[in-house]
């Protein structure tokens, strides 16, 4: 049941990025997401709401009811990364499972593969030269835009609960990174561990420290404590 208050009509939700895949991929191969008895989409509307619901900016919320606006590409980037990935794991559709992540990637710049296990809650800011590889990830997840996750010799980070990605900053490689860390602007973890409740930052030298904060970055934006 979907409980979201969205910017167009469900059918006209539907039928939008149904309209954008069949155009930036003009393959003969229609998607029709408006289409009775297809549940992909409002399985991903229900997952999107879900995590919606948790984040207090005011952008997503509307008279009291979790809201997702086609023309906030923050949120419908998070949209279209549940699609794709509802998509690939309730309908095996790898097909329909990149364009969904391709036009994602050209829409806002956002490269995150749909089988990569992001968590229910997260959130993204500004999205374009985001790169989130296949870590484990934890709830209430936030990266700003040109944050990297990724791996070294095959090997990914493991990101704890209420971990923040500033602009440019990256988390790379054998990694166990604790609960509440914000990682700070430009500033990089490379296949080291960092404890619980930790602020990683660049200093104006280029070295990068750690110091303990009671209170994480990410907090701020939800209304559920971390």
């Amino acid at each position: 049941m979907i409980l979201i208050e969205l910017s167009l009509p469900l059918y006209n939700f539907k039928e939008y990025t149904s309209a954008q895949l069949n155009h930036f991929f003009p393959d003969k191969q229609i998607v029709r997401f408006q289409e009775v008895g297809n549940s992909l989409f409002d399985l991903a509307l229900d997952r999107t709401e879900y995590c919606f619901s948790t984040i207090a900016l005011e952008s997503y919320r509307k008279n009291g009811t979790t809201f997702i606006n086609h023309l906030h590409s923050d949120q419908y980037a998070v949209f279209l990364w549940f699609l794709s990935n509802t998509v690939w794991k309730e309908s095996g559709n790898t097909a329909l499972a990149n364009k969904i992540f391709y036009i994602n990637k050209a829409l806002h710049g956002f490269s995150c593969m749909y089988d990569t296990n992001l968590p229910n809650i997260f959130l993204l800011f500004h999205t374009v030269g985001t790169v989130l590889g296949k870590a484990e990830y934890s709830d209430f997840l936030v990266v700003g835009q040109g944050s990297t996750v990724g791996a070294q010799n095959g090997i990914y980070p493991k990101l704890g609960k209420g971990v923040s990605l500033l602009p440019y900053s990256s988390i790379v490689g054998n990694c166990i990174i604790g609960d509440r860390v914000s990682v700070g602007i430009g500033a990089s973890v490379y296949e080291k561990n960092i404890e619980s409740g930790m602020v990683v930052y660049k200093e104006m030298d280029g070295s990068i420290r750690c110091k303990f904060k009671q209170r994480c970055w990410a907090q701020q934006h939800f209304f559920i404590d971390i």
